[in-house]
């Protein structure tokens, strides 16, 4: 039974200290998600910018799953983690 593969956007700002926080949370479960594929982008590149205005992003850190806004500014981990686990199946 393969796991679908799920893309892990994360649009951080420098100095940020919700998208550390994410960015720690995520590395401390991504050996439970062998099948996330995750990015840090930085929103000062022009790909940020892109994504930023693609997404409507006022706040750092923007997480994007599969393409799609799921949060921004802030997290919830067992959400997160729910959010994963639905996208998986």
């Amino acid at each position: 039974m393969g796991q679908k593969v799920i893309t892990l956007d994360v649009l951080a700002s420098p100095g940020c200290v919700n998208c550390a926080l994410f960015e720690e949370f995520w590395h401390s479960i991504e050996k439970d998600w062998p099948n996330v594929t995750f990015r840090h982008i930085d929103v000062t590149t022009p790909e940020g910018q892109e994504m930023a205005q693609k997404h409507m992003i006022f706040a750092s850190p923007g997480i994007i799953l599969d393409g799609e806004l799921w949060a921004t500014g802030g997290f919830d981990k067992e959400k997160f983690v729910e959010k994963l686990k639905e996208l998986s199946n």
